[in-house]
């Protein structure tokens, strides 16, 4: 099942690149990701860290936030506000707002939460859920921003230079190959939740937000006061789809500075993305770190002159695997 988006010439026309990825609306995909043990490569070791900085004041947002589904209305997090920004408008929002949000959720749900129950029965407590979206931020994502910023901008520059040579259409067909699909003149989604039906966008054109945390499925929107927006996926180089699964886990979690200190930082992760992907060939590996296959080869042949890989053959293939100094290396490292 597919999301069918509906473009005519004046949608088309008023499509346009967000400035950079989103601070909140990361943090709510992160919320998701929480929930769920997809992509453990690239995101496992940043959940193993989110967890540990978890406190029972920001248990709440798992419920409003749900795996899959919507979230509740009062915590559309897809703006381009700041934090704080946010935590002020979300203590303010009027009671009324927050009953009629929590009606309207609700009445889509077999279960109704517990801490939604509390706060329909005082929507004064909106208060401390805003404080515990500027908590989550504050442990889930400002930690990484300056390398998530630095990811993107590589990324929109990109972009940038792919709509100027050859236009939205071929900047729409390349967001996300996998999942997004460009049939002149409707956009294909195929979304987490595998929701199904069509889109006009009347006029509004459609926002694209690059992501870090959305890095497989799109998010999308069609609010009735705003521009439709969809996520994409950043990517590391001109000729990836998408940022290898190396690259994303070396921005929320990187080798440890004593390994790259030793190594160097593609070295380094050179060596994180085979213990990461035990068995991986020299083209995957190459794929796994965003650099050439020559260059690839380059590295593991080092690692493995110093003992810290060894290859093993199957078939055809030669495959890439860590030695025990290897992991021990790792492991006194804290990797």
């Amino acid at each position: 099942m597919t999301l069918r988006i509906h473009f005519t010439a004046e949608d088309l026309a008023r499509t346009r690149l967000a400035s950079g990825v989103r601070p909140l609306l990361e943090l709510g995909i992160g919320i998701r990701l929480l929930q769920e043990r997809s992509h453990p490569v690239r995101f496992d070791a940043w959940r193993r860290r989110a967890a540990a900085g978890l406190r029972p004041r920001m248990l709440p947002l798992f419920d409003f936030i749900p795996a899959l589904g919507a979230s509740v209305g009062f915590l559309d997090m897809s703006g381009p506000e700041a934090p704080d920004a946010f935590r002020e408008m979300l203590a303010a929002a009027p009671r009324q707002q927050i009953i009629e949000d929590l009606d309207r959720w609700a009445a889509g749900l077999r279960h109704i939460p517990k801490a939604a129950r509390q706060l329909r029965d005082d929507p004064l407590l909106v208060r401390h859920l805003a404080s515990a979206v500027h908590e989550a931020h504050e442990f889930f994502i400002a930690p990484y921003w300056p390398k998530i910023e630095q990811l993107a901008g590589s990324d929109r520059t990109l972009r940038l230079q792919q709509l100027a040579e050859h236009g939205v259409e071929r900047l729409l067909r390349e967001l996300n190959p996998r999942y997004i699909t460009w049939a002149s003149p409707v956009l294909h989604l195929t979304t987490a939740s595998n929701r199904d039906g069509d889109v006009h966008l009347a006029g509004r054109g459609l926002l694209l937000i690059p992501s870090v945390f959305g890095a497989h499925y799109p998010a999308f929107d069609h609010p009735d006061d705003g521009q439709p927006w969809i996520t994409f996926p950043v990517r590391g180089s001109a000729h990836a789809p998408m940022a290898p699964a190396a690259v994303t886990a070396g921005v929320l979690s990187d080798p440890p500075a004593s390994l790259r200190a030793l190594l160097g930082r593609t070295r380094s992760t050179v060596l994180w993305a085979i213990a990461e992907h035990v068995g991986c060939t020299t083209t995957q590996l190459a794929a796994l770190v965003g650099i050439s296959p020559a260059s690839a080869s380059e590295h593991a042949s080092v690692l493995r002159s110093a003992g810290l890989t060894v290859l093993t053959r199957d078939g055809k293939c030669v495959r890439h695997a860590l030695s025990n100094s290897g992991q021990a290396l790792l492991d006194s490292a804290g990797a």
